[in-house]
């Protein structure tokens, strides 16, 4: 592993013992200070739940073009279902990926008081020609939520706060799973699978189907490879943990390039984020780590906003401006004479 460019962690630490817990959490802090990206192993994911998720995510793909487009999310004003290739944009450029997106299964809110973000709660679009993609989902989504709390968990008591601390100011997560396939190109020169981004929420645990690179990090203001490890997924911070700490935890550039033609590539990111009327407070570092918080990165072009629902928004406006051309003219008018 001495290749890899990115640190490798192994949750099962925090159960063996206090002193391979507090090993857990020293190095878990200081990768996610150094560099904002980890390989995380021992998170008790079988590899029977892995090999079906990864044939529900081929069989979902594998679907006639009707039965996806079935479901496309422009047909959702809460950005779910099926995004064609093409479908979705990362700084205002074409992303080259499909996939399906898949939030927490809740009733649309139908107030017009409500804050904006709050349109982005409602139902998730199934394949009614694959009911078993919505049974992986769930358990999938269930075993990630656990590993997610356990790692805020560690991450709280190595920034000198409670351990209760994101448990307390979470409320009912936010949560999105991505199921996405990047299809192969034939241009000389890469394609831009997703394009370079920090993430907008607090935490992101990425499956990529084994033996499939593309996944890139930004460090030292260079472009390593983050290619898959078996048996681990990596995991990154978004720019609410960065804003949490005042910049003493760092949300780190990546982007994904395409694959070269015949090949493809599977991933699948689940991102684990406060409900959306939630405000992380800041948390009050133990000296010496202030002394290191470098301030939140300040960019005109993308606020980092204390309020998740106004990140989460911010994102999925930019991202999908066809669903929000059609759904949310108002937002995007509002916007627009804001600027």
């Amino acid at each position: 592993m001495s290749d890899l460019n990115l640190p490798i962690l192994d949750l099962s630490l925090l159960d063996d013992g206090p002193e391979a817990a507090a090993d857990f959490r020293d190095q878990l802090r200081a990768a996610t200070h150094d560099v904002g990206f980890f390989y995380l192993t021992g998170t008790g994911i079988s590899p029977e739940l892995e090999t079906r998720l990864h044939r529900a995510a081929r069989d979902f793909f594998a679907l006639p073009e009707a039965d996806k487009l079935a479901i496309e999310n422009v047909n959702s004003p809460h950005f779910r279902g099926y995004t064609r290739v093409g479908g979705e944009r990362t700084q205002g450029k074409v992303d080259w990926r499909e996939q399906i997106d898949i939030g927490p299964e809740r009733a649309a809110i139908d107030d017009p008081e409500a804050a904006d973000f709050f349109r982005l709660i409602g139902p998730n679009l199934w394949p009614q020609a694959q009911p078993e993609l919505q049974d992986v989902v769930a358990e999938w989504h269930d075993h990630l939520s656990g590993v997610a709390r356990k790692l805020l968990r560690a991450w709280a008591l190595s920034l000198g706060a409670p351990e209760n601390y994101f448990d307390e100011h979470f409320g009912e997560p936010s949560t999105l799973i991505k199921i996405v396939r990047y299809p192969g190109k034939e241009d000389p020169t890469p394609q831009q699978g997703v394009g370079a981004h920090k993430d907008s929420g607090v935490l992101t645990l990425l499956w990529v189907e084994p033996g499939k690179g593309g996944l890139q990090v930004q460090r030292d203001g260079e472009w390593v490879d983050a290619p898959p490890v078996p048996g681990a997924f990596v995991v990154n911070i978004g720019e609410l943990l960065e804003y949490a700490t005042q910049g003493y935890l760092i949300a780190t550039n990546h982007r994904v390039i395409s694959p070269k033609f015949p090949d493809d590539r599977i991933s699948v990111p689940f991102f684990f984020n406060p409900a959306l009327d939630k405000r992380l407070p800041l948390i009050e570092l133990p000296a010496d780590l202030a002394a290191e918080a470098k301030g939140v990165t300040q960019d005109p072009g993308n606020p980092i906003h204390a309020l998740y629902g106004e990140n989460a928004l911010k994102s999925r406006l930019r991202a999908h401006p066809d669903v929000a051309a059609i759904h949310h003219a108002d937002l995007v008018a509002a916007r627009a004479a804001s600027a």
